[in-house]
């Protein structure tokens, strides 16, 4: 794992430090050979997703390029190429869809984001 992922995590306040680290956790289990990088200042997986740390909660993205509209419809946002889940509380992370969310983009839409 990465040390400026690490970092920028432990720069996070609370609830968002801990909301992050689970989120990443999950993110590496479900694709475990994911490459984990910094990229515009936020934490990147297989140039699909990222984690950021905002004022009140933490967004998980998803690029949606190759999705369905029926598939979008289980997103936030209105993006074009990428949509979000936001999450503001530890108890509000639902591991089970995080990860069907995960293998669905992983198995469908393209790394354009």
């Amino acid at each position: 794992m990465g040390k400026r992922v690490d970092e920028y995590i432990e720069k996070q306040k609370s609830p968002q430090k801990e909301i992050l680290q689970s989120l990443r956790k999950i993110i590496l289990k479900a694709l475990p050979k994911a490459e984990e990088k910094m990229w515009v200042g936020v934490p990147w997986y297989e140039g699909k997703y990222y984690i950021v740390g905002l004022k009140d909660h933490v967004n998980i993205g998803f690029c949606i390029e190759g999705l369905s509209e029926k598939e979008l419809g289980l997103f936030e946002g209105a993006g074009k190429l990428m949509r979000h889940i936001k999450i503001r509380t530890l108890r509000e992370i639902d591991e089970e869809k995080i990860v069907k969310l995960i293998k669905l983009v992983d198995k469908k839409a393209k790394p354009t984001c």
